[in-house]
């Protein structure tokens, strides 16, 4: 529902305003809480039960989902209300690494965690590939309340689904007092040990100059193809339909991702199949490279966690993945810069220029930092 919502916005604000700015805006509105609320949820995340947190969150993006349905069916939906709506989400996603992923850790045997995370990922990749196509679809057929409408369903059998988990947590008493404190020894771990602080800065980097490419998709597509918000959706999940091929390799054991360094050259793969995308005069060209640039995705998404799980200390890993959070969340800084710069050159030039400049940055951090060498 995550990519579904981002797809129909993006189409819903690109036509109401014909501005990739304002796309790239409520779009920004959708990811900018990761970076704010990230590392706070890491540490709430270790005291307060991580089932209960996500099961709160699923509801809250449930009715915010039906209240946007209702205002879209009766006519008096406005974008300030979609962008709105995605701030409510966007908080609630913030709990993406520090609730959700954190609980794999908490129920897979180590020796099957590499495969585990595997798996988490390419469930991800699926619901990246499945929520475009389905969001294009249902944009055209019921339009952005229909879309809202689904959201508001799916969102409640999730909660309903994982309150019938049994999931077993290692609590500690919640002490407002301490959560600063708590904030800088996640940090300082981050700092002292060199993958983790890998993860974080590619994570940084792959946010901001790659994954930025997704709030320009609706105008990239239209502009540039004069596609159909359908095909605009099947442009938007050619990247996850590869990284699900890559995800199914890697949950086999067919393809490693044993080494730091398959980290970052999943990233380095993403940006430069980006770069020949948006080059590419023809719709298909530009399909199979972004599906191929999903390989790398898969890699990148599943070291991601896999890292952290593995060298952050047990009872630090919340924390960890807070910090991963946030740097996911710097995410919107690129949105908007891409936004700006699509204004001035396009949509098509500013995503080359903004995967080039991050080829640039994994370039320097993989000079920087031996162990993503070894």
């Amino acid at each position: 529902m995550r990519w579904l919502e981002m797809l129909v916005a993006g189409i819903f604000t690109f036509q109401l305003t014909h501005s990739a700015l304002m796309v790239a805006l409520v779009s920004v509105a959708r990811t900018l809480p990761q970076l704010l609320t990230g590392a706070l949820v890491g540490v709430v995340g270790e005291a307060v039960s991580r089932q209960r947190l996500l099961m709160v969150g699923l509801v809250v993006i449930a009715a915010t989902s039906a209240i946007l349905s209702l205002l879209a069916f009766s006519g008096a939906i406005q974008v300030w209300q979609v962008a709105l709506g995605a701030i409510v989400s966007g908080t609630v996603a913030s709990s993406e690494m520090a609730v959700r992923r954190r609980m794999i850790g908490d129920v897979v045997p180590v020796p099957l965690l590499s495969r585990a995370v595997a798996f988490d990922s390419l469930t991800g990749s699926a619901s990246r590939m499945i929520g475009p196509l389905v969001g294009g679809v249902v944009f055209e057929a019921l339009g952005i309340g229909g879309a809202y409408l689904i959201s508001a369903l799916l969102h409640l059998v999730a909660a309903v689904g994982m309150s019938r988990l049994e999931v077993q947590q290692a609590r500690r008493p919640l002490a407002l007092a301490r959560i600063p404190s708590e904030l800088a020894e996640g940090l300082a771990i981050v700092r002292q040990r060199p993958i983790l602080l890998a993860v974080v800065v590619v994570s940084i980097v792959t946010n901001m100059f790659g994954f930025s490419y997704s709030s320009l998709i609706a105008p990239f597509g239209i502009v540039k193809f004069d596609l159909s918000p359908a095909l605009v959706g099947l442009l938007a999940s050619a990247e996850p339909i590869g990284a699900i091929a890559g995800g199914v390799m890697l949950s086999t054991g067919l393809l490693g991702a044993d080494h730091p360094r398959l980290f970052i050259g999943g990233s380095f793969g993403f940006l430069g199949a980006l770069v020949a995308m948006a080059l590419s005069p023809w719709f298909v060209a530009s399909f199979v490279v972004l599906l191929l640039g999903g390989l790398g995705t898969a890699r990148y998404a599943n070291m991601q966690t896999n890292l952290v799980l593995t060298d952050a200390p047990s009872e630090l890993r919340s924390r960890v993945m807070g910090m991963v959070t946030v740097a996911i969340g710097t995410a919107p800084l690129g949105v908007l810069t891409t936004g700006l710069l699509s204004s001035a050159i396009g949509p098509a030039l500013a995503i080359v220029v903004m995967a080039a400049v991050g080829l640039a940055a994994l370039a320097l951090v993989r000079w920087r930092i031996p162990a993503l060498r070894r």
